[in-house]
């Protein structure tokens, strides 16, 4: 028979290393989602992306844990026991025998899972421990200007007239790409949208000259689709919009309601969310230390 390799490193952190194993445990629903998604080369791509993240992840754990040994520290076993007492209670419904019959399936020992949770204690409490000189101090200035910029945010009830016109894509290179930039340009001139969704639009709303009635914030997928109609100024058509194999034009009649909630009643949940930023920077910067002190190579 053929020799199998059963494992490989995928890098190497100063002593330590990571291994494929690793890496596929991290990334193996991910890329089982990928493969149902897309296909080829658009595939492939994804997927070395996603394995290309869970190594970096995989490094910057190795180093927290390594930074956690030279401190001399240890993990009191009770807080493993806890852990896994959670789990069994929580996934298991407290079946012991169930959970060691399921780790033992994937193959995992009981010594394996207790090294695993007890690594993932390491690093919260490592992570932890760089930001212990308490919450960061949020300028109002700052909390101010978030408030500004994410207004759409806060605002409920808003709602706009759509019409819409939409053509399947027929590849690279076909003709319909070529159209629909000509049937905005028509628009942009002086063109009724609504006849122009009436003669060339492909969905349901075609013999409504495209009329898709109010449509209220949250209504619209995908998310870049919604984005772009709620930021479309009223009387005009959008860029064409390329989403899920077909073309799109997007055109706002007009708009109503639209209440803004008051910065008073978002300050404390603004702070949260700019001292968690502050936070992961933080970390981040921890990290960027000791990957620049650190040898890792990535194969």
């Amino acid at each position: 028979m053929d020799p199998q390799v059963l494992d490989g490193v995928a890098a190497v952190v100063n002593d330590d290393v990571v291994t494929f194993s690793q890496v596929r445990e991290m990334t193996g629903m991910l890329e089982a989602a990928i493969h149902k998604q897309y296909s080829g080369t658009e595939a492939m791509d994804k997927i070395k992306e996603v394995r290309l993240r869970a190594v970096n992840d995989l490094i910057d754990r190795q180093l927290i844990i390594q930074e956690f040994r030279k401190l001399k520290a240890s993990i009191p076993s009770h807080v493993v026991d806890d852990r896994i007492n959670a789990i069994i209670r929580e996934d298991f419904a407290g079946d012991r025998t169930a959970f060691l019959r399921t780790i033992a399936a994937q193959g995992y020992s009981i010594d394996k899972i207790r090294r695993i949770e007890e690594e993932k204690v390491i690093v919260q409490a490592m992570r932890q421990r760089e930001v212990k000189g308490g919450d960061p101090i949020i300028p109002a200035s700052r909390v101010e200007s978030y408030y500004r910029e994410h207004a759409r945010e806060w605002t409920q009830g808003e709602e706009i007239k759509l019409k819409m016109l939409k053509m399947a894509s027929d590849g690279p290179g076909g003709k319909k790409l070529k159209m629909i930039q000509e049937i905005r340009e028509k628009v942009v001139r002086g063109a009724d949208f609504g006849d122009m969704a009436r003669i060339y639009s492909e969905d349901s709303h075609q013999d409504e000259n495209g009329d898709w009635g109010w449509v209220k914030r949250g209504d619209l997928a995908p998310p870049e689709m919604e984005r772009v109609a709620f930021t479309l100024t009223t009387g005009k058509v959008s860029e064409v919009l390329t989403l899920n194999n077909a073309y799109y034009l997007l055109f706002v009649e007009s708009k109503k309601g639209g209440v803004t909630k008051p910065l008073s009643e978002l300050r404390p949940e603004i702070e949260r969310r700019l001292m968690q930023e502050e936070r992961q920077k933080m970390q981040q910067g921890w990290l960027t230390r000791l990957r620049k002190k650190a040898y890792f190579k990535i194969y």
